[in-house]
């Protein structure tokens, strides 16, 4: 994928790792699910985003927030991701493990002419999410392969 400012420039795996771990911190911030966020978000300024990420991930990410939260009218919701049994859960993993987490998964399942963001709303928008994102359970935990795979085979 081609940088939308910089034709010369590839766009490359640590900027759609940026994309997903802010995509998981605003949504925690908001208390929303990640699909929220890439909805409320149009593919063009997903576009955007992308190919800004290399000299976003250098900013402060509160105010990278900040700003997606204000620019892109985010609002609040009720989900809170953090909310889990506590005698099956010892820790929460962090954004930036579970940006790891989609990065991979994209990745994993990019279908041929396929770009970033389209793969970003393809894996956001799929029922798998609501799994991954089940911290009473671990499908998020297990290894990459075994996500891919549950993604095509619509389940773990």
């Amino acid at each position: 994928m081609k940088n939308l400012y910089f034709e010369e420039e590839d766009i490359r795996d640590d900027d759609l790792f940026f994309m997903c771990y802010m995509i998981e911190r605003v949504a925690r911030k908001l208390h929303q699910r990640n699909q929220y966020i890439v909805n409320a978000i149009s593919k063009e300024k997903l576009y955007h985003l992308i190919s800004v990420a290399n000299v976003l991930h250098a900013q402060n990410p509160l105010d990278v927030e900040d700003e997606w939260i204000r620019e892109y009218c985010l609002e609040n919701g009720t989900f809170d991701i953090t909310n889990v049994d506590k005698e099956l859960v010892s820790s929460i993993p962090t954004a930036i493990q579970m940006g790891k987490v989609y990065q991979r998964l994209i990745c994993d399942t990019l279908l041929p002419n396929e770009d970033f963001v389209e793969g970003i709303i393809r894996v956001y928008n799929h029922e798998i999410c609501d799994v991954i994102d089940n911290y009473n359970g671990s499908a998020y935990y297990e290894p990459s392969y075994v996500i891919a795979r549950a993604y095509y085979e619509g389940g773990f």
